[in-house]
């Protein structure tokens, strides 16, 4: 299934201005609500909801949710720095933590 239709699947982030991922206490990332990240946005918000936190496990659903995306990332490594993020985590066994950032 392509990317497009995982994503109508998933829950919405109208509520969401961000997602910051956390190493420890470490921002190692946010994905805004603007154009470009909002797929990634409900993507990483739906692993969240799934997985409690970005896991190795989350990593690899997530990887599979990009469909189409994650070979053009894996054949252009900086392309795709969200899914780069996934392809780094399944494989080296790290988790991030999710704190969402809610709109005013």
């Amino acid at each position: 299934m392509a990317f497009t239709d995982n994503l109508k699947k998933m829950p919405g982030v109208a509520h969401l201005e961000a997602i910051r991922l956390l190493d420890g206490e470490e921002e190692v990332a946010v994905i805004e609500h603007k154009p470009g990240q909002v797929g990634s946005l409900t993507l990483y918000n739906h692993l969240a909801q799934t997985f409690g936190a970005i896991t190795p496990e989350a990593a690899r659903a997530g990887l599979e949710l990009y469909a189409e995306h994650t070979e053009d990332a894996r054949a252009n490594p900086g392309k795709h720095p969200n899914i780069d993020r996934l392809l780094a985590l399944a494989a080296g066994g790290r988790t991030l933590r999710v704190k969402h950032v809610f709109f005013a």
